[in-house]
Protein backbone atom coordinates (compact mmCIF):
# COMPACT_ATOMS: atom_id res chain seq x y z
CA UNK A 1 0.00 0.00 0.00
CA UNK A 2 1.04 3.37 -0.87
CA UNK A 3 0.71 6.46 1.46
CA UNK A 4 1.38 9.94 0.32
CA UNK A 5 1.15 12.56 2.94
CA UNK A 6 1.23 16.31 1.78
CA UNK A 7 3.35 18.49 4.37
CA UNK A 8 2.67 22.04 5.04
CA UNK A 9 5.36 23.22 7.35
CA UNK A 10 8.45 21.48 8.86
CA UNK A 11 7.81 21.06 11.68
CA UNK A 12 4.71 19.53 11.22
CA UNK A 13 5.57 16.09 10.46
CA UNK A 14 3.41 12.82 9.70
CA UNK A 15 5.08 11.13 13.31
CA UNK A 16 2.43 8.14 13.92
CA UNK A 17 1.11 7.65 10.58
CA UNK A 18 4.35 6.83 9.57
CA UNK A 19 5.27 4.19 12.23
CA UNK A 20 2.12 2.95 11.59
CA UNK A 21 3.00 2.84 7.72
CA UNK A 22 6.26 0.90 9.53
CA UNK A 23 3.99 -1.31 10.98
CA UNK A 24 1.88 -2.20 8.38
CA UNK A 25 4.75 -2.03 5.87
CA UNK A 26 3.55 0.20 3.96
CA UNK A 27 5.18 2.43 1.61
CA UNK A 28 5.20 6.42 2.20
CA UNK A 29 6.30 9.37 0.88
CA UNK A 30 6.00 12.93 2.00
CA UNK A 31 6.02 16.09 -0.25
CA UNK A 32 5.60 19.67 0.32
CA UNK A 33 2.30 21.52 -0.91
CA UNK A 34 4.34 24.72 -1.90
CA UNK A 35 6.22 22.31 -4.32
CA UNK A 36 2.91 21.53 -6.61
CA UNK A 37 5.19 17.75 -7.29
CA UNK A 38 2.06 15.55 -6.79
CA UNK A 39 1.88 11.32 -8.06
CA UNK A 40 -1.38 10.75 -9.66
CA UNK A 41 -4.24 9.70 -7.84
CA UNK A 42 -4.82 6.71 -9.11
CA UNK A 43 -1.29 5.57 -7.87
CA UNK A 44 -1.91 6.53 -4.07
CA UNK A 45 -3.78 4.14 -2.01
CA UNK A 46 -4.10 6.40 1.01
CA UNK A 47 -3.82 10.48 0.94
CA UNK A 48 -3.49 12.43 3.87
CA UNK A 49 -3.00 16.28 4.73
CA UNK A 50 -1.36 17.59 7.17
CA UNK A 51 -1.45 20.94 9.18
CA UNK A 52 0.08 23.99 8.93
CA UNK A 53 0.01 27.53 10.20
CA UNK A 54 -1.22 29.18 7.13
CA UNK A 55 -5.26 29.41 6.08
CA UNK A 56 -7.02 26.82 3.94
CA UNK A 57 -8.67 30.16 2.13
CA UNK A 58 -5.54 32.13 1.21
CA UNK A 59 -4.86 31.15 -1.94
CA UNK A 60 -3.49 34.73 -2.97
CA UNK A 61 -0.57 34.44 -0.28
CA UNK A 62 -0.35 31.28 -0.74
CA UNK A 63 -0.66 30.37 -4.42
CA UNK A 64 0.04 26.69 -4.35
CA UNK A 65 -3.53 26.20 -2.60
CA UNK A 66 -4.99 26.06 -6.01
CA UNK A 67 -2.97 23.06 -6.83
CA UNK A 68 -3.29 21.03 -3.51
CA UNK A 69 -6.54 21.37 -3.61
CA UNK A 70 -7.13 20.39 -7.21
CA UNK A 71 -5.29 17.34 -6.42
CA UNK A 72 -7.50 16.63 -3.41
CA UNK A 73 -10.29 16.58 -5.31
CA UNK A 74 -9.16 14.35 -7.99
CA UNK A 75 -7.82 11.65 -5.66
CA UNK A 76 -11.46 11.60 -3.98
CA UNK A 77 -12.40 11.54 -7.30
CA UNK A 78 -10.60 8.64 -8.07
CA UNK A 79 -11.96 6.58 -5.17
CA UNK A 80 -9.25 6.73 -3.35
CA UNK A 81 -9.64 7.23 0.45
CA UNK A 82 -8.13 10.59 2.07
CA UNK A 83 -7.60 11.87 5.35
CA UNK A 84 -7.13 15.40 6.33
CA UNK A 85 -6.04 16.90 9.79
CA UNK A 86 -6.17 19.91 11.47
CA UNK A 87 -5.39 22.48 8.56
CA UNK A 88 -5.71 19.55 6.16
CA UNK A 89 -9.11 19.04 7.06
CA UNK A 90 -9.86 22.70 6.53
CA UNK A 91 -8.48 22.23 3.19
CA UNK A 92 -10.45 19.15 2.55
CA UNK A 93 -13.72 21.25 3.55
CA UNK A 94 -13.12 23.54 1.30
CA UNK A 95 -12.66 20.50 -2.05
CA UNK A 96 -15.80 19.36 -1.03
CA UNK A 97 -17.73 22.53 -0.70
CA UNK A 98 -17.80 24.04 2.26
CA UNK A 99 -15.72 26.98 3.88
CA UNK A 100 -13.31 27.53 6.74
CA UNK A 101 -13.53 30.87 9.29
CA UNK A 102 -12.41 31.65 12.31
CA UNK A 103 -13.32 29.47 15.60
CA UNK A 104 -15.33 31.75 18.46
CA UNK A 105 -12.35 30.93 20.67
CA UNK A 106 -8.39 29.20 19.66
CA UNK A 107 -8.10 25.39 21.46
CA UNK A 108 -4.72 24.43 22.02
CA UNK A 109 -3.92 21.40 24.31
CA UNK A 110 -4.95 18.40 25.20
CA UNK A 111 -9.37 18.36 24.96
CA UNK A 112 -12.52 16.06 25.37
CA UNK A 113 -13.91 15.73 21.82
CA UNK A 114 -17.27 13.41 22.20
CA UNK A 115 -19.07 11.88 18.74
CA UNK A 116 -22.42 12.29 17.67
CA UNK A 117 -24.98 9.59 17.74
CA UNK A 118 -24.77 9.26 14.20
CA UNK A 119 -21.13 8.73 13.68
CA UNK A 120 -22.06 4.65 15.19
CA UNK A 121 -22.77 4.44 11.64
CA UNK A 122 -19.81 5.13 10.26
CA UNK A 123 -17.44 2.09 9.32
CA UNK A 124 -14.34 3.87 10.07
CA UNK A 125 -15.10 4.88 13.32
CA UNK A 126 -16.07 1.12 14.71
CA UNK A 127 -15.21 0.80 18.06
CA UNK A 128 -14.33 4.59 18.85
CA UNK A 129 -15.19 5.76 22.18
CA UNK A 130 -18.26 8.21 22.93
CA UNK A 131 -15.49 10.23 24.19
CA UNK A 132 -12.07 10.40 24.18
CA UNK A 133 -9.19 13.40 24.73
CA UNK A 134 -7.07 14.36 21.61
CA UNK A 135 -4.45 17.32 20.51
CA UNK A 136 -5.91 20.45 19.68
CA UNK A 137 -4.12 23.59 17.81
CA UNK A 138 -5.85 25.47 15.83
CA UNK A 139 -7.92 29.09 15.76
CA UNK A 140 -10.01 28.25 12.67
CA UNK A 141 -12.77 25.87 12.15
CA UNK A 142 -14.71 24.52 9.22
CA UNK A 143 -18.17 24.31 7.74
CA UNK A 144 -19.22 21.51 5.28
CA UNK A 145 -22.27 21.27 3.31
CA UNK A 146 -25.25 18.90 3.71
CA UNK A 147 -23.94 15.56 2.11
CA UNK A 148 -20.74 15.72 4.08
CA UNK A 149 -21.65 14.54 7.79
CA UNK A 150 -20.06 16.13 11.38
CA UNK A 151 -20.07 13.58 13.78
CA UNK A 152 -17.59 14.65 16.47
CA UNK A 153 -17.43 17.99 18.68
CA UNK A 154 -15.67 19.40 21.29
CA UNK A 155 -16.91 22.46 23.75
CA UNK A 156 -14.80 24.81 22.49
CA UNK A 157 -15.53 23.98 18.48
CA UNK A 158 -18.65 22.51 17.45
CA UNK A 159 -17.08 20.29 13.97
CA UNK A 160 -14.25 18.43 15.05
CA UNK A 161 -14.45 15.55 12.69
CA UNK A 162 -16.19 14.99 8.99
CA UNK A 163 -16.85 11.95 6.82
CA UNK A 164 -17.12 12.15 3.52
CA UNK A 165 -18.34 8.97 1.22
CA UNK A 166 -17.34 6.28 3.83
CA UNK A 167 -13.74 7.07 2.54
CA UNK A 168 -12.62 10.43 2.86
CA UNK A 169 -12.45 11.63 6.10
CA UNK A 170 -11.51 15.49 8.22
CA UNK A 171 -10.22 15.84 11.41
CA UNK A 172 -9.58 19.46 13.11
CA UNK A 173 -7.75 17.55 16.25
CA UNK A 174 -4.37 15.80 16.02
CA UNK A 175 -3.72 12.33 16.62
CA UNK A 176 -0.97 11.82 14.83
CA UNK A 177 1.32 14.15 17.57
CA UNK A 178 4.68 11.40 19.01
CA UNK A 179 6.58 13.92 21.71
CA UNK A 180 8.62 14.87 18.78
CA UNK A 181 6.02 16.42 17.01
CA UNK A 182 4.78 18.71 20.08
CA UNK A 183 7.96 19.81 21.47
CA UNK A 184 8.59 20.95 17.78
CA UNK A 185 4.78 22.68 17.71
CA UNK A 186 5.52 23.91 21.38
CA UNK A 187 9.12 25.52 20.01
CA UNK A 188 7.93 27.03 16.79
CA UNK A 189 4.57 28.36 17.70
CA UNK A 190 4.86 29.74 21.09
CA UNK A 191 3.50 32.47 20.72
CA UNK A 192 0.12 31.01 19.94
CA UNK A 193 0.11 29.50 23.72
CA UNK A 194 0.03 32.97 25.02
CA UNK A 195 -3.26 33.48 23.66
CA UNK A 196 -5.97 34.16 26.18
CA UNK A 197 -8.67 32.19 26.63
CA UNK A 198 -9.97 28.76 28.93
CA UNK A 199 -9.08 26.34 26.12
CA UNK A 200 -5.38 27.13 25.51
CA UNK A 201 -3.28 25.00 27.28
CA UNK A 202 0.32 25.95 29.20
CA UNK A 203 3.49 24.10 27.62
CA UNK A 204 4.30 22.73 30.62
CA UNK A 205 1.02 20.57 31.27
CA UNK A 206 0.86 19.69 27.56
CA UNK A 207 4.30 18.25 28.01
CA UNK A 208 2.98 16.45 31.16
CA UNK A 209 0.01 14.94 29.71
CA UNK A 210 1.73 14.03 26.32
CA UNK A 211 2.97 10.39 27.34
CA UNK A 212 -0.64 8.87 28.36
CA UNK A 213 -2.56 10.84 25.64
CA UNK A 214 0.05 10.09 22.67
CA UNK A 215 -0.70 6.48 24.05
CA UNK A 216 -4.25 7.02 23.79
CA UNK A 217 -4.21 8.80 20.46
CA UNK A 218 -2.29 6.46 18.81
CA UNK A 219 -4.69 3.63 19.64
CA UNK A 220 -7.31 5.71 17.47
CA UNK A 221 -5.25 6.87 15.00
CA UNK A 222 -4.26 3.17 14.06
CA UNK A 223 -7.84 2.22 14.19
CA UNK A 224 -8.82 4.84 11.87
CA UNK A 225 -6.15 3.87 9.38
CA UNK A 226 -6.67 0.24 9.57
CA UNK A 227 -10.22 0.77 8.79
CA UNK A 228 -9.26 3.61 5.50
CA UNK A 229 -7.50 0.78 4.28
CA UNK A 230 -9.44 -1.59 4.79
CA UNK A 231 -12.91 -0.05 3.54
CA UNK A 232 -13.73 -2.12 0.61
CA UNK A 233 -14.72 -1.00 -3.51
CA UNK A 234 -18.32 -0.69 -3.07
CA UNK A 235 -18.12 2.63 -1.63
CA UNK A 236 -16.29 4.04 -4.66
CA UNK A 237 -19.12 5.35 -6.63
CA UNK A 238 -20.15 7.57 -3.01
CA UNK A 239 -16.58 9.35 -2.87
CA UNK A 240 -17.36 11.20 -6.13
CA UNK A 241 -17.29 15.40 -5.49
Amino acid sequence: MRIHVVQHAEFEGPGLIAEWADARNHELSCAFALTEQFPEPGTVDLLVILGGPMGASDDASYPWLVAEKRFIAETIAAGRPVLGICLGSQILAEVLGGSVRHNRVPEIGWFEVSLSPEAADEPVLAGWPRTFTVGQWHGDTFQVPERVRVVASSDACDNQLFVFGHRTVGMQFHLEWDEAALAALISTCADDLSADGAYVMDARRMRQEAPVQIAACRLLLFSLLDALQAVGPRYVAEARL
